[in-house]
């Protein structure tokens, strides 16, 4: 991974196994040899019974193997049901299941032990439930209980194959892998008491639970433990568990791949051990195991085996994982998905793999991952996108299947998934250039309408400033997404138009502001604030409401056009002395004659708009900027028709923009006003104009 580049998250960390009875599979397969009865009421009299059998029956003799067979076989019973298991602890019940782990001497001469395995398989395997809570894991491992167990483990090599002796085995491995479940120290005894060379040796068992059971126990000793894991490897276990990747039988594939997955996390080197003995290609077959936890575990390995180097990503893809893994995005498991999500993370960190995954279908799932209400499944599609938008090639396919609008819609749960998404639009933008550029303006001219708005939308958000106007406005790209607010489209698409056509706006009016292209108004000297209403050197008096305002013609005639034609055309005005100002109050004549005085006048909210119908009926450009601005800072949802009408009435063209500009940013609202659609057909002349006028030209390079 690139320094910089987001963080992969995963979710679901691989840990070693409980078994609170014989299972297999992550409960696809269960097997139990001892059928549970219902829940009932366990006396303190009932274990102190059985431990004292137990006490008093370790012997060669038959009736006491007997005893003690029955003994320990009822108190395994007993903790079949967890809620008795400190009732079973409190009474003694370790200490004497525990002595019987081993067989007791048998006199010389004496005939075989009666029971042989038997006793020691029902003790080690009430050990093993009694070893599901933590608490006691500790007082069970002093008691000596690891010492008797890695002896169980050592019979295998007695020659016999009998029934009886897989059954010790197979419970002397489940136990220990109960007892070391989380428990360091624990891992650590096992070690030393010598129990991982004969866990490596059941491997090789030709009873199927027995090497089940076995490799459960090495994947709960590997987990986060290196001296343990190092040992495994030295045993020479890898090729065994890979064969064991291969095996028909589910579970026994099932532990094998979780073993190795412990083996590999957090070392190099075994991982590359692992990649050497051959174990790529069967991993790469449990992908399509019927065993959706084999699946997972084998999802998670690829991941990890794409972390050792770069051929190893490219290996991987080339040896047909992308497509099983695409399949496992659609799956309803979300762990599943999860995993199938971190593993084309990091195979689509090589920029060989990224065609290939979107290709083989990985492109449209990975972004419906992004709707999901778990966020490490949420971070892991979100890192996956962020490989495959660094492909040219990639990008038009983004594009085509939206989604540029999914990554800016999507509301993600946690900040990295945040930051990877917007690293990742960076990425697609900086690749919208050039052949990538080229093949979207195809797409937008000659693909079905709804490639065509994806299309446009995309390019509004994500183009360079330079393009817009070529874009938009050469390749109609303006029209596409005008056509977003036709009545056959649904309120999506014309929110999504009206956010596209607002960032377009908004970063075209950065680089070239509407108003620089306005007219200034025209120069001219000001009278000045003395001669306001002044009858010194007055040549002309206005009757406004009744009252007389006195002027002065020169400055009139500079103002504007509308009173040089008064006093210099044919109208009755220029020779008259007193001239009557009909519809115009006196507070707002005395404002304008201000402005024409003076080149400025403050424009409060409630006088803006009488002021801007008296500046446009006199031509004071200048003064209609005032107003203009002024009701541009009142404008909300509620008066926008009205001001919008203002505009449209009085030719406010500024005031008009502001109008187009409100009316995309807060589409959202606007389209909940009654009229609405009315609306939208008065307003897209004005919105294409706006745009038009205010997308600059492509910047030429000059020829040398």
């Amino acid at each position: 991974m690139e320094r910089g580049d987001p963080k992969i998250v995963v979710g679901g960390e691989r840990k070693g196994h409980k078994r609170k009875l014989a299972e297999t599979c992550a409960g696809q397969e269960k097997e139990k040899e001892n059928e549970e009865d219902g829940p009932f009421s366990l006396l303190p009299q009932d274990v102190q019974t059985q431990v004292g059998r137990l006490n008093s029956s370790f012997s060669w003799r038959e009736a006491d193997r007997f005893t003690a067979r029955r003994a320990a076989h009822s108190i395994a019973e007993f903790a079949k049901h967890e809620e008795h298991v400190d009732l079973i602890v409190g009474e003694g019940a370790i200490p004497a299941l525990v002595q019987h782990l081993q067989a007791p001497p048998v006199g010389e001469g004496e005939g075989p032990i009666a029971c042989e395995h038997e006793v020691e398989k029902e003790a080690a395997f009430a050990l093993g439930l009694l070893a599901v809570k933590p608490e006691h894991q500790r007082l069970i491992a002093d008691a000596g209980a690891l010492s008797g167990l890695v002896s169980l483990l050592k019979r295998h090599g007695n020659g016999s194959n009998s029934r009886i002796l897989n059954g010790v085995l197979r419970r002397a491995a489940d136990a220990i892998t109960n007892l070391a479940h989380e428990n360091g120290a624990i891992k650590t005894l096992v070690r030393t008491e010598e129990g991982i060379p004969p866990l490596v040796d059941l491997l090789e068992s030709t009873d199927t639970k027995v090497q089940r059971a076995a490799a459960g126990a090495l994947r709960t000793l590997a987990f986060k433990n290196e001296p343990n894991k190092n040992q495994i490897v030295e045993c020479n276990a890898l090729p065994t568990l890979i064969l064991m990747l291969r095996s028909e039988d589910v579970g026994i594939h099932y532990e094998a791949v979780g073993v190795i997955g412990n083996l590999v996390h957090s070392s190099i080197n075994i991982k590359k051990e692992v990649l050497l003995a051959g174990a790529l290609q069967p991993v790469i077959g449990l992908l399509s195991s019927r065993c959706h936890e084999s699946q997972r575990e084998a999802a998670l390995l690829l991941g990890q085996f794409a972390t050792t180097d770069p051929e190893c990503k490219v290996h991987i893809v080339q040896r047909g994982a992308v497509r099983p893994l695409s399949n496992m995005l659609q799956m309803p498991d979300p762990q599943l998905k999860e995993m199938a999500a971190f593993a084309l993370g990091r195979l689509a960190q090589n920029s060989h793999n990224q065609a290939g995954i979107v290709h083989d279908g990985g492109l449209t799932p990975l972004l419906e991952l992004l709707d999901s209400k778990n966020g490490s499944l949420q971070h892991n599609a979100a890192f996956a996108l962020y490989g495959l938008a660094d492909n040219e090639d990639n990008v038009s396919d983004i594009v085509k299947e939206g989604g540029v609008q999914k990554l800016q819609d999507v509301e993600l749960i946690v900040q990295a998934s945040k930051d990877c998404v917007a690293k990742t639009l960076k990425r697609l933008e900086e690749k919208l250039h050039g052949r990538v550029l080229k093949h979207l303006l195809y797409l937008m001219r000659v693909s079905e309408k709804n490639v065509q708005r994806r299309v446009a939308l995309a390019l509004a958000h994500l183009c360079s400033p330079d393009d817009q106007r070529m874009i938009f406005v050469d390749n109609n790209g303006l029209e596409v997404l005008l056509g977003l607010f036709s009545p056959s489209a649904n309120s999506k698409q014309q929110h999504d138009g009206a956010v596209a056509l607002h960032s377009l706006a908004k970063r075209a009016a950065a680089q070239s502001p509407i108003d620089a292209a306005l007219p200034p108004p025209t120069p001219q000297v000001y009278l000045g604030e003395k001669y306001v209403n002044s009858n010194t050197l007055s040549d002309v008096t206005f009757l406004v409401e009744g009252r007389r305002f006195y002027a002065h013609r020169i400055a009139l005639l500079a103002s504007s056009d509308t009173f040089r034609a008064m006093f210099d055309g044919g109208y009755r005005e220029k020779e008259a002395k007193d001239i009557e100002i009909p519809n115009i109050s006196w507070g707002v004549f005395e404002l304008m004659m201000r402005f024409i005085y003076t080149g400025t006048v403050d424009v409060t909210a409630d006088i803006a708009q009488d002021l801007l119908r008296a500046a446009d009926q006199y031509l004071l450009e200048g003064l209609k900027l005032l107003c203009e601005c002024a009701i541009a800072q009142d404008l909300n949802v509620e008066n926008f028709a009205n001001v919008y009408d203002l505009a449209e009435a009085y030719h406010a063209t500024s005031l008009r923009h502001t109008c187009v500009l409100f009316f995309l940013e807060q589409h959202e609202h606007m389209s909940t006003m009654l009229g609405y659609p009315s609306l939208v057909e008065r307003i897209l002349p004005d919105i294409r104009d706006y745009l038009i006028r205010i997308l600059r030209p492509q910047l030429q390079v000059p020829s040398q």
